[in-house]
């Protein structure tokens, strides 16, 4: 059953203060500061009415781990404060998060709005999976706002999009577009990943459903796997009861690492914003640079629209290198304070090329439909010190 909305005890409204208490203000199993990891799967009862009622849902409890988990409840619950939602939920990774999203609120017939610049993985739900099953699919260009709004006014059930893409970085203005899903009775839903509650909160600025991939920034040590999704009561319900069946749950130690992640959330997205700002501001001004893709840039197209609903930019940026793939070989193969790894969002900086990260199931000539160069290199900055990665730059530009 997904958390209740209950007003917050113990803690301040501080996103950092909520990042370590949300969730684990009642007190704990023999006195434990930290959340307990609950791996039974059943959970007992001594009385048949409470059985009854925890089935039914009148009153709050576990009975079998698929459906839900102590451990998991905390972790909904702290998401939830931060995200600033009526109620949340969970599911085994970021991507089953946003299927089971699309699949619990769409059936045959119904349209859905999306942009070409979508995660690979979920453009591979618009594109391959949805029109099996009769949903109809429309994906706009990313940055023609005007194209979006015409096409959610012709009809639109979902309007599903990103802010920040992944991984040119392309912004979208919430507030507008779900202006223009509400005046058609659309759900908005927006994909939070990169952002992280720290820096946006799309319920503020008008989206229904907000998703993550704990996976990465929530967690932030590359050691767990998750999808969470906050939103309103009456819509989380319906996610919850498909996945409830569907299957997908979010296991008790996964949960338990990505609540321990989540205490550090503020001070690490704040430290790597900082860091992406300054490594984005130098690559810009690099001779051996042909494109930096980064929202906090004031060259960005859509830094004004990011100023207005980020309070950061972010931990990711994208940039192009001059010269063939060579290059870009030599480069990466130049890094020394970097994973050459897929994923983001983790301590240490995450380097990659999206044919091998996030679009990887998506051929070359899509790729470059998409705006998305062969030489792009897509770089997750972790929290080291900005003078050691700004110095691995130099020293791996060098190479060329």
């Amino acid at each position: 059953m997904p958390r209740k909305k209950t007003p917050a005890k113990g803690f301040a409204s501080g996103p950092g203060t909520a990042a370590v208490w949300a969730g684990e203000t009642e007190s704990s199993y023999q006195g434990a500061t930290q959340t307990p990891v609950v791996h039974s799967v059943t959970y007992a009862f001594e009385d048949l009415q409470d059985w009854f009622d925890v089935a039914q849902g009148r009153k709050e409890g576990h009975i079998y781990s698929r459906n839900t988990n102590p451990t998991v409840a905390v972790l909904e619950e702290k998401i939830r404060h931060l995200e600033d939602a009526e109620a949340s939920t969970s599911f085994a990774t970021g991507m089953a998060a946003i299927s089971n999203t699309l699949f619990s609120l769409l059936a045959p017939g119904k349209r859905v709005v999306s942009i070409k610049d979508s995660y690979g993985g979920t453009s591979r739900i618009f594109l391959e999976f949805l029109p099996r099953y009769d949903v109809h699919v429309s994906l706009c260009d990313t940055s023609d706002h005007d194209e979006i709004e015409a096409q959610v006014a012709d009809g639109c059930d979902i309007l599903y999009i990103e802010s920040p893409t992944n991984p040119t970085l392309k912004v979208l203005d919430i507030s507008r577009l779900s202006d223009a899903a509400r005046a058609v009775g659309a759900i908005v839903v927006v994909d939070n990943t990169f952002a992280t509650p720290i820096n946006q909160n799309p319920l503020r600025l008008g989206a229904d459903l907000v998703v993550h991939s704990a996976t990465k920034f929530l967690g932030g040590h590359s050691d767990a796997m998750g999808g969470l999704v906050c939103g309103s009561k009456d819509l989380i319900q319906r996610l919850f009861q498909f996945r409830e069946i569907n299957g997908a749950s979010l296991d008790a130690m996964s949960a338990y690492l990505i609540l321990r992640g989540m205490k550090t959330l503020e001070i690490r997205v704040l430290r790597q914003n900082e860091n992406a700002l300054a490594l984005a501001e130098f690559l810009q001004q690099h001779p051996a640079i042909d494109e930096v893709f980064y929202p906090g840039l004031a060259s960005h197209p859509g830094h004004q629209t990011a100023a207005r609903q980020m309070r950061g930019f972010g931990g990711v940026f994208s940039f192009s290198l001059k010269g063939g793939f060579k290059n870009v070989e030599t480069f990466l193969h130049g890094l020394k304070f970097a994973h050459l790894a897929a994923s983001l969002g983790s301590v240490g900086t995450l380097v990659g090329l999206p044919k091998t990260t996030s679009h990887v199931e998506t051929p070359a000539a899509e790729r470059a439909k998409l705006g998305i160069p062969e030489n792009l290199i897509r770089y997750s900055v972790g929290i080291e010190n900005a003078e050691d990665l700004l110095r691995d730059l130099e020293d791996a530009l060098a190479l060329l």
